[in-house]
């Protein structure tokens, strides 16, 4: 059989009738037609990804639901509850508010008083004491820390190592996050340890935190007294040169510790610091200032600080505990008309015990007190940083990402190019080995399994934009 050429087809174009021509050139050569768009639904059974999955997109100017699957299920909320966190704080406390971290005189007793400013760092501890020698402060007698401007809580997620960064203890008295950088190097007599309070211009020596190298089947064991910390790290984890940070468990020390170095350094000696739980009457030397709360909370949704989400959210509440705060915040949301099928723990989302569902949450993030002001501190396009940029994405996604493992999230704002908005939120978990893996750092197989719930957001961003925007 021969195969026509080109010149053969052309010249039997031309001996048909103009309009037969033209048919079969827009059969033969135009684009094939756009294949529909396929439902959420199917977008979910195809990812094939093992998770139970609860969604909810909602106009945002109608506030009616455009599509909904599993909307009403009650599932845990890990990252995007710090969404909720910046809205109840915005209300409770205004953006333009500031954390303020004091230098008082009571005598001859010099007082270090936490504000519980959630990003005070050896730095900004640098420019204190820098002031008080300037202001011609004398050595005191006695030098005490104080830490009641926030509750004392031994670790803010218990259920989670307790080697874990981001699981330290809160005080009204905060340092690095609460944070040691631990370095190490084998050596001719042994593994090398140091410890500091490492910042971007002061890293100082941790002398209330100690670590050694030992024999263990523990990656990590822990026990502290009233004056000192103190880890122990398995040999075989520490074979090789390197670091990490560990969390601070006496913040008040640590913060006392390190300012005492940094005062010493320009001349001003200080006593061993103490710590006190009651705030005597005294006089205001020098005072530090945090950046104002939006900015605080921009910060905190892009990082996903857990620290700063449990320190604002106890101060917009004023409770006396992280449960009680939840539950304060979530009479707030309650008073609006919304959240009503929510069980909120914390204000991080690294309790097992917190729940929210995708309707309610998409709701919360759309019309709550404080959404408009909310919506230009999310982070733009938040799954581009692990699934890389949409070069052919025609919306902008401003959200906050949730992942604990098994668990991953997404909700806030979809736009398209010519304005058109919703709000959205999306769920997923994987029940069975999210409770089984609570507490541990990168079980298997939860990296793919995190990748595969991102695309499958990407995929029903895409798909709503396409179909209802």
């Amino acid at each position: 059989m021969r195969t026509l050429g080109r010149r053969s087809l052309l010249a039997g174009f031309l001996a048909l009738p103009a309009s037969r021509v033209l048919a079969q050139e827009e059969t033969l050569f135009s684009r094939p037609p756009v294949r529909p768009v396929p439902s959420t639904s199917r977008l979910i059974a195809r990812a094939g990804a093992a998770a139970t999955v609860g969604y909810a997109l909602i106009d945002r100017k109608t506030g009616g639901v455009m599509d909904a699957g599993g909307a009403d299920l009650p599932l845990p909320p890990a990252s995007t509850m710090k969404a909720l966190t910046a809205l109840y704080a915005l209300d409770r406390l205004g953006g333009d508010f500031r954390f303020r971290t004091r230098i008082l005189r009571a005598g001859d007793t010099l007082i270090l008083a936490g504000g519980g400013d959630p990003v005070l760092d050896t730095d900004d501890l640098a420019e204190l004491a820098d002031s008080l020698v300037a202001v011609g402060q004398t050595s005191p007698a006695r030098f005490v820390v104080w830490g009641g401007a926030l509750p004392s809580i031994e670790e803010i997620a218990p259920a989670q190592a307790d080697y874990l960064a981001y699981n330290p203890a809160l005080s009204g008295m905060i340092l690095n996050f609460n944070r040691v950088h631990l370095g190490w190097r084998p050596g001719a007599d042994g593994v090398q340890m140091s410890l500091q309070a490492r910042a971007a211009r002061h890293s100082p020596r941790a002398y209330t935190i100690a670590a050694q190298a030992r024999r263990q089947a523990r990656l990590f064991d822990y026990h502290k007294d009233d004056r000192q910390e103190f880890w122990t790290v398995s040999r075989a984890a520490v074979a090789r040169a390197g670091s990490r940070w560990l969390p601070v468990r006496n913040p008040e020390l640590y913060a006392g510790d390190v300012f005492q170095t940094l005062c010493r350094a320009k001349g001003l000696v200080l006593p061993r610091p103490e710590v006190i739980s009651q705030l005597p009457a005294a006089t205001e030397v020098v005072a530090h200032e945090s950046p104002q709360l939006r900015e605080l909370l921009r910060d905190m949704l892009k990082f996903s600080t857990n620290l700063t989400a449990e320190v604002i959210g106890l101060r917009a509440s004023g409770a006396a505990g992280q449960a009680a705060s939840a539950d304060a915040m979530q009479g707030w949301l309650q008073e609006q008309g919304l959240g009503q099928d929510f069980l909120l723990r914390d204000h991080s989302g690294l309790s097992t015990q917190s729940r929210v569902t995708a309707l309610g949450l998409a709701r919360a993030v759309s019309v709550a007190k404080g959404a408009e002001e909310l919506a230009g501190l999310l982070k733009v396009n938040p799954l581009d940083e692990d699934l890389g940029v949409n070069e052919r994405r025609d919306f902008t996604v401003s959200g906050k990402t949730g992942t604990l493992n098994f668990v991953s999230n997404l909700t806030g704002h979809l736009k398209t190019t010519d304005g058109k908005a919703a709000s959205f939120a999306i769920l997923c978990t994987d029940a069975p080995r999210q409770l089984a893996s609570v507490g541990q750092e990168m079980p298997a197989g939860v990296i793919t399994w995190t990748r595969r719930a991102k695309q499958l957001q990407r995929d029903m961003l895409t798909g709503w934009a396409a179909r209802f925007l």
